[in-house]
């Protein structure tokens, strides 16, 4: 019966281990989501600002 606690309370522990990971990995993932969100929100705003211009990677060379 010993052995059966100990187990599960050292199982218990690794739960509560896994789900402070779990929130803290949630909460980085929230983080980087909103970044990104705003981002993306910056970079629209740069793209309306320049009404327009040509993206580099679409003219040709000088030397053409």
């Amino acid at each position: 019966m010993t052995q059966i606690e100990e187990k599960l309370a050292h199982l218990i522990r690794s739960v509560d281990d896994l789900s402070d990971i779990v929130a803290r990995q949630q909460s980085d993932i929230d983080t980087l989501t909103r970044r990104v969100a705003m981002l993306m929100k910056r970079e629209g705003a740069r793209a309306a600002e320049d009404g327009g211009s040509v993206i580099l990677a679409d003219e040709r060379p000088p030397h053409y």
